[in-house]
This record gives C-alpha cells, structure tokens and sequence, in this order.
C-alpha cells in the first residue's frame, strides 16, 4: 500500500541546557571536551534547570514533580504544527499512535496523553521501539491495507529523556534533550510525499546494551552501541539510496540520521559519500531526542522540501534495533495544486 504524508510537525521546551550549565554541575566535563567528542552545544529541558543544579536529578522519581510540561502537552505542540501544514484540523484525525524511548508512566497509554491534550475521542495505542520508534509507525502503517485506517492518522513520538538522565554521569548527561515530532499520515488521500522502502530490523542478542529501568536511569555500552549505529545506518542510507536511484538521475537525495551524535554522523557521511549540503541535522544544539530526532529534522527544514527531492531517514535504538524509510517529495511543500 502507498502510505501518503501530509505534514510534518516538531516541539521542544523552552528550558535549554547548554555546555555552560553542565561545566557548573563540576562533573569533569566542559564545552571544548563535549563538542570534540559529540558535537553538541545544546539540548532543551522539561526539568526546571533549577531542580537540575540543586539535584542533579539524583531521584529520577521526583524529576517528575520537576517537569515544567508533560509528553502529551509537547506531543499536543508537535501534532497541531503538523495539522496546520497538512491544512486539517484535530477533528480530521481518526487514530492518534504514539510512541517513546520513556515514557512518564507503562499504563494508559502515551497515544491517551496526546490525544486528551488535543481534546480528541479518537482510538489510540502506542507503536514502542526506542529511538526506532517513528520508523516503526511508518512501516505499520504502510503495511495496511486501505480500508484498514481511517482516511487521517497522527502518528506523535514524544521524548522526555532528560528526567531519566544521571547528571553525575557526565558520559550520558552531555547527549539527551527533549523534544516532539509528529505526521499526519494517510493511506488514501495523497499529500505531499509517500513513503517508500521502508524497513525494521533487530538484533535481540544487544537487548542489554542500551536500557533505561523502571525508575532508574538510561545506561549503554557507548562504544560498542557506537559501532552498531554507525554500521547500521551506512547499511540503511545504502539501501535507501539504491532504492532512489532507480526514480532517475533528476532527483536530489538528502540524508537525514539518527541524531545521537554529530561526530557518528560526520563519520557516516565521509564513509558513505553524502555531501555537506545534503546532510541535515539538528543534534548541535538539540541533542539526541531519541525517536523524535530524525523526524523533527525533517519538520525543522519542512520549508526546504521540493517536489524532486528524496530524503532518507535511517535510525538505530535500544533493542537493538535499526531501521529506514524513504520520504519522497512529489510536490514542493507550500505549493498548492
């Protein structure tokens, strides 16, 4: 089936954690060690910065009564700026499918939160894979049938992993921000782009290398986490960029990664011959926002988008898991038919 995207929506919270602020939490880290190994200058906070200097969210259960907005208040944020690019309203939207590397609570589900901010009575569930997430949602959808969904669906990856951040740990407390990203998808109306070649795969034997227990804090076996991702997605923009290649020397391939890491996609971009001007990313000054990274680049440069451009997402998360999809322009956004 042809999985049809209409518009593209991101969120994230006001409050910004830069290098500076971490420097003064006295943890062995400042601007010039951070940006040399993650290129990361910034990444944007649910916590109140306060709670963060005093605590150093030693207690991840009390970062909650710290949060200044909640993940369906800033999935509310993300769909509605995707709403308004897809010229629909909330009341256009028959299911809302949400998903998130970590969630405030396991029961009811995440899709509930959004949906309720959004004053919608719509079915709702979650589609979970960590960072993989939203790459997940797009390969479900596209794998119904027509008369399987309703005519528009919201598909909403918020993440709110700085609560689950140890900021002793100077190793994981440099990479995380918050953020949203959201699609209004439809397997029968075209919109701007449709979603091509897409893909999912796990590895469970690493289900141990990257986790974030019950009331505890995310933890990963960096380098060996490392080396996976920068595998998997030279794997997947290979593919990807098999796959455009077939449409026509005319197109324009963009690449889009998971934005765990500047340097790790620096890397992926010298092995896998992407040009500076076809990379986009944002994980310099919003950090790594888990499954709502990729897409919320793709949102941040919605603007950009013609109607001959092809633009490969590949991401990697906890699970392990990998994955990709396609996003190909068939109209240059903001211009209407």
């Amino acid at each position: 089936m042809t999985l049809h995207l209409h518009g593209l929506g991101h969120a994230h919270p006001e409050n910004e954690i830069d290098n500076r602020l971490l420097e003064s939490l006295e943890i062995g880290t400042d601007d010039a060690w951070i940006v040399e190994r993650t290129g990361i200058r910034s990444r944007r906070t649910v916590l109140d910065l306060e709670y963060i200097r005093a605590t150093r969210n030693r207690d991840v259960r009390a970062a909650r009564e710290a949060q200044t907005i909640t993940a369906g208040e800033l999935g509310r944020r993300a769909a509605e700026l995707a709403l308004a690019r897809a010229g629909l309203t909330a009341s256009d939207i028959g299911w809302v499918v949400a998903g998130s590397s970590a969630p405030e609570r396991p029961t009811p589900a995440l899709a509930g939160s959004v949906a309720g901010a959004m004053g919608v009575e719509v079915p709702v569930f979650d589609l979970n894979s960590a960072c993989t997430s939203f790459l997940v949602q797009l390969h479900m959808m596209a794998a119904l049938r027509d008369d399987a969904a309703p005519r528009y669906v919201l598909l909403v990856v918020p993440e709110l992993m700085t609560p689950v951040v140890d900021y002793d740990d100077r190793t994981t407390a440099v990479l995380w921000g918050d953020g949203a990203a959201a699609a209004v998808v439809s397997l029968t109306e075209p919109g701007v782009a449709t979603i091509e070649s897409t893909e999912i795969a796990s590895s469970p034997a690493g289900a141990d290398k990257v986790v974030i227990p019950r009331a505890g804090y995310f933890g990963q076996e960096g380098r060996q986490v490392q080396v996976f991702a920068i595998r998997k997605t030279l794997e997947g923009w290979a593919r990807l960029r098999e796959y455009a290649e077939q449409a026509g020397p005319e197109r324009a391939h963009h690449f889009v990664g998971h934005q765990a890491n500047l340097r790790v996609l620096e890397n992926v971009c010298e092995r896998g011959e992407i040009a500076a001007d076809r990379h986009h990313h944002n994980v310099e000054w919003f950090g790594n926002t888990a499954a709502a990274s990729a897409p919320s680049v793709m949102s941040q440069n919605w603007e950009k988008w013609a109607a001959d451009d092809d633009v490969a997402m590949v991401g990697v998360g906890a699970g392990l898991t990998w994955g990709s999809a396609l996003v190909r322009f068939t109209k240059t956004v903001g211009v209407q038919s």
